[in-house]
């Protein structure tokens, strides 16, 4: 199975990123992560230049989401709302089919950043009819150097959140286990005042 993990970021040391690539680390062996972490590359939208007038970058774009099975999407909130260069690659998507029927599943490297993940939740549930509201994974990673990102979500501790969301998306591709994906909602939030720890999936995802 091929996921196309796509950063909204398009800054070079990139929490988002990094928190994409730790996850493709930790994804089970029958799960193909690739990165895009091309969003400041695409040219700025415009319908002029579709159809034979397609930038090369962007039908390279088009072609990975066509050829995967399942996108995920991690992204910083710019301003209180959805980051130029990733609402621009969307907007590249929308007249044509490739994304139509793709499941697509969100993740947050922050506590913060809510305005922008209604805002993008709406988009994704306009250009997909199998946008996966409910597997949603976040961490608190804001401010942590690329190394340090990785080793926090490849910890034992955050190990089964990451391979509980692939294991989610697999579940959503193959039509399984829908009524624990719609309830399975799952947030790791920083460690409260009496706990020292990260809570694991099962006990951040309410069943």
């Amino acid at each position: 199975m091929r996921i196309l993990a796509i950063s909204g970021s398009a800054r070079r040391n990139s929490t988002n990123t990094a928190m994409l690539r730790a996850i493709r680390a930790i994804a089970p062996s029958d799960i193909e992560v690739s990165i895009f972490d091309g969003v400041g590359r695409l040219p700025v939208f415009s319908p002029d230049l579709e159809g034979e007038w397609l930038p090369e970058v962007v039908r390279d774009f088009i072609d990975v989401i066509a050829q995967s099975d399942g996108v995920i999407i991690a992204s910083p909130e710019y301003v209180r709302s959805i980051p130029g260069g990733l609402k621009n690659a969307i907007d590249w998507l929308v007249s044509g089919d490739e994304i139509v029927h793709k499941p697509i599943a969100l993740l947050h490297a922050s506590h913060r950043g809510d305005d922008m993940l209604a805002g993008l939740r709406t988009v994704l549930a306009t250009i997909t009819d199998r946008f996966a509201g409910d597997i949603f994974l976040r961490l608190p990673l804001m401010k942590l150097e690329p190394a340090e990102v990785f080793k926090a979500v490849e910890a034992a501790e955050n190990h089964s959140s990451g391979a509980g969301l692939s294991s989610g998306i697999l579940g959503l591709l193959h039509g399984r286990q829908q009524d624990r994906l719609r309830s399975a909602r799952c947030i790791i939030a920083p460690p409260s005042a009496g706990r020292s720890r990260m809570p694991s999936f099962r006990e951040a995802c309410a069943e």
